[in-house]
């Protein structure tokens, strides 16, 4: 199948009869993930809500993008897969393409960016793909994937706007509503769209009283600003002129979800029509999520993965409008990719923990004399801090001759310690940077 170089609404356009063939298509291919209660998310859901995680992080490849990509690559011809495919992606969607390619026999090109992490590149090629690093964004990979695609006639596996990887996806939707047919809201992030069109499109089929919550990261929230009013026009030349023609490199834990440039076609498709709201999440609010799932639930996630559980904890999603009085919402979230870079893991955690109130960093401004850490460590553990690390700075130019500056990384129980803490800092004379 060819693909079209500027595909329309029109062959977008799917049913749930094609959802149910691309899951008899994956089936044997992919797994079924479990859907689990989670108790301990309900502290800020909606009053009374029970909370499901769809354990997608669980699937082959860590993510849901192999359901999506395995479609595709069983719907090639013969010729086809001799002729090979090329992709570009950040990681999830290269996996996915990769190990689908290796299944069918075809070759796959994946172009990813130079900055894509480490534990992604290594895991694609570890599918027997070609990897290509290319420029510092996604939008420099994806151009150079359709110049390889043009010279050497590949076959391009686009990650989204593809009737078929949009199909392949919504099988997740079949899989909520089998395991938990009282589903009142399902809540998925939103990268390209083709994860959240899928699910949406297979949930409404077959519940249209269904509740669909998008989330996108405040560091690429595109699609939450078309969802608004806002026009695709307005928003692109309020960029051009911020950024000018070249594409800012969005910085965010949550990567997976870091589409600066919404599609229209996705949006105007099946988004716009289907969703029922979009919210936002912060990286702190995301770190604070993945620590939750690694605490409470025994599992890991990416940023992306994390991000739907990060808005449900955050208090971004109130109760369905469409309940009963008195009903109680079941609520399913999908956690979407597990495939985290070890490297930012323990800077994530700290981010979670402090975003929690259960660690802090305290700089303070001492005279630089004899006994004046023991006072401040006896303050600390009078207060029940634990102290983890210490950083003396006796050379920054703003201090004076005879001060230090103590960097301290304390581990508390909530915001009411830390409060406790600085004051009795302050009593003793000590000076509280940043208070």
């Amino acid at each position: 199948m060819e693909r079209k170089l500027n595909p329309t609404a029109t062959d977008l356009n799917l049913t749930i009869d094609d959802i149910r063939a691309a899951r008899a298509v994956i089936e044997n291919r992919v797994r079924r993930t479990p859907l689990r209660e989670a108790p301990f998310a309900v502290s800020r859901a909606p009053a009374g809500a029970k909370v499901y995680l769809k354990f997608e992080n669980e699937q082959l490849t860590g993510s849901f993008k192999i359901r999506g990509a395995m479609n595709t690559m069983l719907s090639l011809s013969k010729e086809e897969r001799e002729r090979g495919v090329v992709a570009s992606s950040a990681g999830n969607h290269a996996q996915g393409v990769a190990y689908g390619a290796k299944v069918v026999g075809a070759k796959a090109h994946i172009v990813m960016p130079e900055t894509a992490p480490i534990v992604k590149i290594n895991a694609t090629r570890s599918h027997g793909a070609e990897v290509i690093l290319h420029g510092e964004v996604y939008d420099d990979a994806f151009a150079k994937a359709l110049e390889l695609e043009k010279e050497n006639g590949w076959i391009f596996v686009h990650p989204y706007l593809d009737r078929r990887v949009i199909a392949g996806q919504g099988t997740i939707g079949l899989e909520i509503l089998e395991d938990l047919p009282n589903v009142d809201t399902i809540v998925v992030p939103i990268g390209g769209g083709g994860l959240i069109s899928g699910i949406a499109l297979a949930a409404k089929a077959l519940k249209p009283s269904i509740r669909i919550v998008g989330v996108v990261s405040d560091q690429a929230p595109m699609m939450r600003r078309l969802f608004q009013g806002e026009t695709f026009e307005a928003i692109q030349a309020e960029r051009l002129k911020a950024n000018g023609s070249r594409p800012k490199r969005v910085t965010t834990i949550a990567e997976g979800i870091a589409i600066k440039n919404a599609n229209p076609i996705m949006f105007e498709t099946h988004i716009k029509k289907l969703v029922d709201e979009i919210v936002e999440v912060s990286d702190d609010e995301v770190a604070a999520a993945i620590v939750a799932l690694l605490e409470k639930a025994k599992t890991v996630t990416e940023g992306a993965g994390a991000s739907g559980l990060a808005a449900v904890m955050a208090g971004k999603i109130q109760s369905s409008p469409k309940l009963k009085p008195g009903q109680v919402e079941n609520m399913a979230v999908v956690l979407c990719g597990g495939n985290i870079d070890l490297n930012v893991m323990s800077r994530v955690i700290e981010s979670g923990l402090r975003h929690d109130h259960r660690l802090a960093r305290i700089a303070l401004v001492v005279d630089d004399l004899p006994g004046n850490l023991q006072r401040i460590t006896t303050v600390m553990a009078e207060e029940r801090a634990n102290v983890l690390e210490v950083y003396h700075d006796r050379v920054s130019p703003e201090l004076a001759l005879r001060e230090t500056r103590i960097d301290f990384l304390v581990e508390t129980s909530n915001q009411e310690q830390i409060d406790r803490l600085h004051k009795a800092l302050r009593a003793q004379g000590f000076r509280v940077l940043g208070r």
